[in-house]
């Protein structure tokens, strides 16, 4: 195909139509490979140093892409970034902490019950209840309320809920910021979150971090699994609605736990499927029957 028709095709209605949907299809595939990747680190400097890694490095992305010195920034504006960047490194920092004892697939669905609980906070339909309902069972089919292969570990659990958590309160935050440059606002507060989570790794992993090819690992964590990810999904949010974004994001468990099996070898009981699909089945609902206006789901986390 000559240059000239590949542009053609490229333009064309249909391709218009779905580039934007491959976006973030490809943003979802790229997260879940390098949080696959990152967690491979985990013997050699830890989830905290992995997770410093992820922050530290995206925050140098970031503000050498923005230079978010370049727009006004007003006095009241300090504390609502500040918290902003304190819930994104806490939320990434336990989620990485999270994944040292329980899958990918199943640590992002437990996750993503702080945005669902956000998303269904004011339910009045009846289908919200039984958004709320699915959700329920398939946590309740996580838990480890009995000891076996299919057993979670109780305080990865945990931790994965804590970073659902500041999930939801990231989306809070980040809407008390909307005001301001995406960019400026992003970077900033991405450079806060590294104030928080680098020094957990630098106590953790000390002098491991300054090895070259783990320098390099950590460039590729930082790419693959925030800054490529997050571009990706800009790209799609131009144009696809974002009620349409939250339901397509919805599958981000188990795009998760196909990734965790084929990178990580992460095997899976029948059970915990269900539990997935059920928490994916709740958020798919819960967005689709909610307002425009009052969706909460927003894009992953840079």
């Amino acid at each position: 195909m000559t240059s000239l028709a590949l542009k053609t095709h490229l333009n064309s209605p249909l391709a218009a139509r779905l580039i934007p949907y491959l976006a973030l299809f490809a943003g979802m595939v790229t997260l879940a490979c390098g949080t696959s990747f990152a967690k491979t680190l985990f013997p050699v400097i830890g989830a905290e140093g992995t997770s410093a890694y992820r922050v530290g490095i995206s925050a140098v992305l970031l503000v050498a892409v923005f230079r978010p010195w370049r727009f006004r920034l007003a006095r009241a504006d300090l504390g609502a970034i500040a918290l902003y960047g304190v819930v994104l490194g806490a939320m990434n920092l336990s989620f990485y902490m999270a994944l040292r004892t329980i899958p990918l697939g199943l640590a992002i669905a437990i996750e993503f019950m702080g945005p669902l609980t956000l998303a269904l906070i004011h339910s009045r339909k009846p289908i919200h209840f039984a958004c709320i309902g699915l959700a329920v069972v398939g946590l309740g089919l996580l838990l480890p309320l009995k000891a076996g292969a299919g057993a979670l570990d109780p305080i990865g659990m945990a931790l994965a809920a804590f970073a659902g958590l500041c999930w939801a309160l990231y989306i809070v935050f980040g809407k008390r910021l909307s005001h301001l440059h995406a960019g400026q606002s992003v970077a900033l507060g991405m450079s806060v979150a590294a104030m928080v989570v680098v020094p957990f790794g630098v106590a953790h992993a000390g002098a491991a971090l300054l090895n070259p090819a783990i320098i390099l690992a950590g460039v590729a964590v930082a790419i693959f699994s925030s800054a490529l990810p997050y571009s990706l999904e800009m790209v799609a949010l131009r144009s696809i609605p974002k009620r349409t974004f939250g339901v397509v994001l919805s599958a981000e468990p188990a795009v998760g736990a196909l990734a965790g099996l084929v990178i990580l070898h992460e095997h899976l009981t029948g059970q915990q499927w269900l539990a997935i699909a059920a928490i994916v089945a709740a958020s798919v609902g819960a967005i689709a029957t909610t307002r425009e206006a009052k969706i909460e789901l927003e894009p992953s986390a840079p």
